[in-house]
């Protein structure tokens, strides 16, 4: 165990989170123990239970912690076009999905029936969808309610399909990404009183292959 630090409960609490924020996503769920978590942090297995009571707890946090981060880097630019925003958006959440596969598999099948991490993720979804309601041009309220339903179900597909492609990888990074923005931009054509992205899908995606 590496010499132990004193630190402030903040700091202390930051400094676990890191840790099991790497362990997380190097390995599977099931495969760490705390026991682990606090011979990393250099620290008694009595002083990690006192942060964190269950290594479930951990994760919680450590999840809690990578959503606020996800929405913090995915903010909508005013100045790009719609497809510009779906795509970088897409682009943030997919490097974390493959920096972090371990983390996303245990949140979305591990844990499936969690309650505390499927919160954490619903409320992510959610926010996303308040901020793309936000740029589209939504004419009255039956429009909004109708995109609203849209996203929030398309939200959802994005996370299943990526959670299968984690898996399985079926396809290449950048296919994926069209595919998940091919599908929204085209539920959501028959909504609007104007294309949304007039110009998608760009020339040459479809053809070959």
């Amino acid at each position: 165990m590496p010499p132990r630090r004193r630190l402030s409960p903040a700091d202390r609490r930051a400094q676990l989170l890191a840790v099991g924020a790497r362990l997380f996503a190097a390995r599977p769920y099931d495969d760490i123990l705390m026991e682990q978590i606090a011979e990393e942090a250099g620290i008694s297995r009595a002083l990690l239970y006192r942060h964190f009571s269950s290594k479930h707890d951990l994760f919680a946090a450590v999840y809690q912690q990578a959503a606020d981060a996800l929405l913090d880097a995915s903010v909508l630019d005013p100045a790009d076009s719609l497809v510009e925003q779906l795509v970088k958006g897409m682009d943030v959440h997919l490097d974390y999905f493959t920096a972090n596969r371990h983390a996303v598999l245990a949140a979305n099948r591990t844990l499936v029936g969690d309650p505390v991490v499927q919160t954490i993720m619903t409320n992510e979804l959610d926010q996303l969808r308040t901020r793309l309601l936000a740029v589209l041009p939504l004419a009255d309220p039956r429009t909004r309610d109708a995109v609203s339903g849209v996203l929030k179900s398309w939200l959802v597909f994005v996370q299943v399909l990526c959670v299968d492609w984690l898996a399985h990888e079926t396809c290449t990074r950048t296919e994926l990404r069209d595919a998940c923005v091919g599908a929204v931009l085209g539920a959501l054509r028959p909504l609007l009183a104007e294309d949304p992205a007039p110009d998608w899908p760009p020339h040459g995606i479809g053809e070959g292959a």
